[in-house]
């Protein structure tokens, strides 16, 4: 069974056993349990139901797996001929979640 599920301000369709990386889950760690109940669409085929905009009754239960940081992003700015520069680094907080099951 597959569902598209609204998380973290993004979409996933994902089925059961998939793994994703999403913005972190605030107060959590590796090994909690986080239900999903923004469900945009679930099924498949005949038996698919479209939300308008959510599924009512729909869930998805997720298992994070590790929290972890993402790779680090550098921006510069300039100006050119003014002496103008800034450097900056920034790496977001990641949460590695494996989809465990999918309640219609």
């Amino acid at each position: 069974m597959k569902a598209t599920i609204i998380t973290q301000g993004r979409q996933f369709t994902v089925k059961e056993g998939d793994i994703l990386t999403v913005n972190l889950y605030p107060e959590t760690k590796a090994g909690d349990t986080v239900s999903i109940d923004q469900v945009v669409f679930v099924g498949e085929g005949a038996s698919a139901k479209i939300g308008t905009p959510l599924v009512q009754g729909a869930s998805v239960t997720a298992k994070i797996l590790e929290n972890k940081r993402g790779e680090k992003i550098r921006i510069f700015k300039m100006r050119r001929r003014k002496g103008y520069y800034r450097r900056r680094g920034h790496r977001q907080e990641l949460s590695v979640i494996k989809i465990e099951s999918i309640k219609a």
